[in-house]
């Protein structure tokens, strides 16, 4: 008879983290999505604030100890400016017209806790937005794909028309790092790769 496989529990609403790890036949036990105050202290940077995010997250859900706990975080940064999800529209707009044009970084950060301990990575990808017209702007945001997205658009959406190009990892821009993430919950002895 074979181990007994933990139950992993992925705390995160987010549809498309649990389509990503769909792809690698990982399929969370059950869904838990911490409630914390995601509100950047003063002054801080983006990518401790976002590894701080999956850190607080992960600590935040309530799980057995033989449980494996995956969060994550991603944060849209434009230099050390923090675009978090817009509130409305309007926001929506500054944040792309911010972007229009210019290089940000996306960075997610993943945090496993297995137990009481928890590990944890970030994947930082560079992102290039075209130049944006106002036809292409108030196209993108009529069709409501900014909404609860960090920078206010979503690659794997409509807005990949608006970026051509990108230096790093597709898969974290979505939302979830997957070549690290697979990683992370291998190092906690969760089985990758096994038939089932």
């Amino acid at each position: 008879m074979a181990d007994t496989v933990p139950k992993l529990i992925l705390g995160s609403g987010s549809p498309r983290r649990r389509d990503l790890l769909a792809t690698i036949g990982v399929v969370a036990d059950a869904v838990r999505p911490p409630e914390i105050d995601e509100t950047p202290m003063k002054s801080e940077l983006p990518r401790p604030y976002c590894t701080r995010m999956a850190r607080e997250k992960v600590e935040a859900v309530n799980a057995d100890p033989d449980d494996i706990v995956l969060c994550a975080d991603t944060t849209v940064a434009l230099g050390r400016r923090i675009m978090g999800k817009p509130g409305n529209a309007g926001e929506a707009a500054a944040f792309l017209m911010a972007m229009s044009g210019r290089r940000h970084k996306v960075i997610t950060a993943v945090a496993v806790k297995s137990g009481t301990k928890v590990w944890e990575r970030d994947v930082v990808t560079t992102v290039k937005m075209k130049r944006l017209s106002n036809e292409e702007l108030n196209g993108y945001l009529a069709t409501g794909d900014w909404r609860g997205k960090a920078g206010g658009y979503g690659i794997q959406g409509p807005a990949g028309a608006l970026i051509p190009w990108i230096k790093g990892s597709f898969t974290a821009v979505v939302g979830l790092p997957l070549a690290e993430t697979a990683g992370l919950l291998q190092a906690v002895g969760y089985p990758l790769w096994q038939a089932s």
